[in-house]
């Protein structure tokens, strides 16, 4: 007999979401609307798709209720739905690190080989912040640090680090940022700082999931 009650219902209304987020390209999509808005083309970019394929993958997103979006004159932006679908892909992540052996043997080998030294937890970096003690770099591409950033952070692209070196600091720790804990963009920073001579870290988590947990952030649009 089948089942019809009002758990039941809401149960298939959960699932809508889980099946939006058992796609890899459209949690990419996630990650990227983390950092700002952005309009289908920019997505496709970004991802590596096709514009009639990534508009496909926004839609499903945006019925699951992960996605908003509005028109700008003739440019329809996309973004997340609010920052608790940070909150829901970190989650995501979590459980997927601690359960999945292919997880935990993809991020051994492609990240934890890249530096095993333990990251910098957002709390700590805040009050490390606070008493001027480190400098902390944003690696992300311009338009992502303009759209928001953390506050008192200086932007300097990962393909920019080696010819911008004389902007940092002598002697202090450099903190390192970028989309999330598992963006290489960070993870290169650090190699290449620390093959300079500096005592550089990384960020525990990146931008979207700092801003969900409520910490300090500002813009430069």
């Amino acid at each position: 007999m089948p089942k019809s009650g009002p758990k039941q219902q809401l149960f298939e209304q959960f699932a809508r979401i889980g099946k939006a987020l058992s796609n890899a390209n459209r949690l990419e999509i996630l990650e990227f609307l983390g950092q700002r808005e952005c309009g289908v083309d920019e997505l496709a970019a970004l991802c590596r798709l096709s514009v009639a394929n990534t508009s496909q993958h926004l839609q499903q997103l945006r019925q699951a209720g992960l996605v908003t979006s509005d028109k700008r004159g003739q440019r329809v932006l996309y973004r997340l739905s609010g920052d608790d679908v940070v909150q829901l892909l970190l989650i995501l992540r979590r459980v997927g690190s601690s359960h999945l052996a292919e997880v935990k043997q993809l991020i051994h080998h492609y990240f934890t080989i890249k530096d095993d030294l333990e990251a910098i937890p957002a709390r700590e970096l805040l009050d490390r912040v606070k008493t001027a003690q480190v400098t902390v770099v944003d690696v992300r591409p311009a338009k992502e640090y303009r759209a928001g950033h953390l506050c008192g952070a200086i932007n300097i692209p990962l393909n920019e680090l080696e010819a911008r070196l004389a902007e940092l600091p002598p002697g202090q720790q450099v903190v390192a940022y970028c989309r999330g804990p598992h963006c290489m963009l960070s993870y290169d920073a650090v190699e290449k700082l620390r093959r300079e001579g500096y005592d550089a870290r990384r960020l525990e988590d990146g931008y979207p999931e700092w801003k969900a947990a409520g910490m300090p952030v500002e813009t430069a649009l």
